[in-house]
């Protein structure tokens, strides 16, 4: 083989090293699911298209409680990153940060609160040197001032020496009705609801993907929390079963592909124990007693129920007193 040849063989092998790095690198991001991404004390499920998502235990804020409890996510899209909600302390959201960094090193732009529940927020200083643009509800911020002192008290007493550091960081991008957030190669839909599981409710959608966030608006597994509004929660259910979503990422619980399952399960649930409580109230039966039976039927189909349930009722009852 004559010189030019072996130069142009060589040239040849170049190319193809070059245009296979290029590949893995485009892979990164690729539509198929790769492992998950460990981190130090967390681990992210790969659901596929720059997706990531960190699923909680099942454990009662008052029974075990380490502020990892619910779903934490974040999206990377071709100029940088979302996060949707950031855990209950610094230590979970510092470890979100790292699996982050670990994917990617696109500047994190955004990061959301899908509402105001501390397992859901006291991560969020782990982002504060990335200045990215803290997203929520228009009622956010006021809700975690109101809350600032009780969320700090509840935080000390669970968590002890972890609970230092997380500071309440409020949204400079609030969402009245709806807003959309642009990460590159995909749009991002969020809408803001009126009272339902609390009054900051907002959702989710990626249009790249047909992905829906749904925050605690839907639980699976878990029984549902009420603090809101129990007709409002039911109508918000109405609403997301009109999204044209491919999957869905609940507060808690796994991703589901069968998310119209998982919404009527959940509403289901919330009307049974809304008829329970009134057919209570319109016998005169105390708070207490409708406590030991309201929903008392749905107990098998869901995790954490018998605390759950009883502090549904606790909120919901004095409400329909009303009525």
């Amino acid at each position: 083989m004559g010189f030019d040849r072996l130069y142009q063989h060589w040239i040849i092998r170049v190319q193809l090293i070059a245009l296979a790095g290029l590949f893995l690198v485009g892979c990164a991001h690729a539509d198929t699911k790769s492992a998950a991404i460990t981190s130090t004390g967390i681990t992210m499920e790969n659901v596929g298209n720059g997706i990531y998502v960190h699923h909680g235990q099942h454990l009662d804020i008052a029974e075990g409680y380490q502020g990892d409890i619910c779903n934490i996510s974040f999206i990377v899209g071709s100029k940088g990153v979302a996060v949707i909600d950031t855990g209950g302390n610094l230590q979970i959201g510092q470890q979100l940060r790292t699996a982050i960094k670990k994917v990617t090193a696109l500047p994190i732009l955004y990061v959301i609160n899908t509402h105001v529940h501390p397992d859901h927020i006291f991560g969020n200083a782990a982002f504060i040197q990335d200045k990215p643009q803290f997203v929520g509800h228009e009622k956010l911020a006021n809700a975690m001032e109101l809350r600032r002192e009780n969320y700090a008290r509840i935080n000390k007493q669970y968590m002890g020496d972890a609970a230092k550091g997380a500071d309440i960081v409020k949204p400079d991008v609030v969402v009245k009705d709806t807003l959309s957030l642009d990460l590159g190669d995909r749009l991002l839909t969020l809408t803001a609801f009126p009272p339902a599981h609390t009054n900051t409710d907002i959702t989710l959608l990626d249009n790249k993907t047909g992905s829906l966030w749904t925050g605690d608006l839907l639980f699976i597994e878990r029984t549902p929390v009420i603090e809101g509004d129990i007709k409002g929660l039911i109508a918000a259910i109405d609403q997301l079963k009109t999204y044209m979503a491919k999957q869905v990422i609940p507060g808690h619980g796994p991703v589901t592909q069968d998310w119209t399952a998982a919404l009527d399960k959940e509403q289901h649930y919330l009307k049974v124990l809304l008829a329970d409580i009134r057919q209570a109230i319109k016998k005169g039966e105390s708070m207490e007693a409708t406590m030991d039976k309201a929903a008392a039927s749905e107990q098998s189909q869901w995790q954490l129920f018998n605390t759950t349930n009883r502090r549904n009722i606790n909120t919901i009852y004095p409400h329909l007193e009303w009525e």
